[in-house]
């Protein structure tokens, strides 16, 4: 597109904005007769009236209102980009909002922010700990973390951590009481502290895996949690069996306070991911904690 067609659409979008050609004409810095003039070509290069014009009011027509929502959001984001460029040549500044869980915050998210906010003092980062698949859109969130299942064609993503698993574990003393759980089934056996996923509102069943087969065990016991750390203290109570994201357990695990039990059948799943929408409008401080997110995601390691 030449430049004298985006010249004339940014006329256009002042003028459909304004409703004005006077107020137009002010905010362009240009008479309102050459504006008249420009919007009048436009018009004709398309073969489309954009404009109905009265003697008290300028409106857009069908075809001025399809180019103002279509074409006026692009604008924008070039306005947005050009505009947080500029923050180069002083310190980013501004908001970032994220939804993750707590588990996520504190293994995750919380050791990569910590050198971010260095790096960028003039910074906020605003988390927000919720178990909902909560739509970032409408809920005027910057970006989620979630498992690279759960990213969807909608979403841009970056990788945080590599594979991760989540393991079943129970403590010792549970343990001098209950057997250990061979096969995945066994668990109906047990007493098992369970969370239930606002999005659904229904208990999470356990999923194992092993050698191509898919197992769903749908456990009971008598604690209901909706945060992994209230799952986690319970389990080291010996309140029951507790099935927890690897990184969670395994300090306990090495420590001898947690035992883990049928580790053949507790497959890896695709990493967490920091996920945004493809048509976020990236500002610089967006831009630069992605890209923070990316760069340090090679030295996160879950597992060996």
């Amino acid at each position: 597109m030449s430049r004298e067609n985006l010249n004339d659409l940014l006329a256009f979008l002042a003028v459909a904005r304004e409703k004005s050609f006077t107020r137009a004409a002010a905010k362009l810095g240009v008479s309102q007769s050459a504006l008249s003039h420009t919007i009048r070509l436009l018009e004709e290069r398309l073969g489309l009236r954009l404009l109905t014009r009265t003697t008290r009011s300028v409106t857009p027509t069908t075809a001025g209102e399809y180019l103002l929502r279509n074409i006026g959001p692009h604008f924008d984001q070039i306005e947005v980009q050009l505009a947080s460029l500029g923050q180069l040549r002083g310190t980013p500044s501004g908001m970032i909002r994220i939804t993750a869980t707590d588990d996520i915050t504190a293994y995750i998210l919380r050791p990569k922010i910590e050198a971010f906010l260095k790096k960028y003092p003039d910074v906020k980062i605003e988390i927000n700990a919720d178990l909902r698949l909560i739509d970032i859109v409408s809920e005027r969130f910057d970006a989620a973390v979630r498992l690279g299942e759960q990213v969807t064609k909608e979403m841009a993503s970056v990788p945080l951590t590599p594979d991760i698993r989540f393991v079943v574990v129970g403590s010792k003393s549970y343990f001098k009481q209950n057997p250990k759980p061979k096969v995945p089934p066994d668990l109906l056996k047990h007493s098992c502290i369970t969370i239930r996923l606002p999005t659904h509102g229904g208990i999470y069943a356990w999923e194992f895996e092993k050698d191509g087969r898919d197992v769903r065990v749908r456990v009971d016991g008598p604690l209901i949690f909706n945060n992994v750390f209230s799952i986690r203290d319970a389990c080291l109570d010996g309140l029951g069996l507790a099935h927890l994201p690897e990184m969670v357990a395994e300090k306990y695990v090495a420590e001898g306070r947690l035992v883990q039990v049928l580790e053949d059948w507790c497959p890896y799943w695709t990493g967490y991911h920091l996920c945004f929408p493809h048509h976020h409008q990236n500002t610089m401080p967006f831009s630069l904690f992605v890209e923070e997110m990316r760069h340090r995601a090679a030295e996160f390691r879950i597992h060996e």
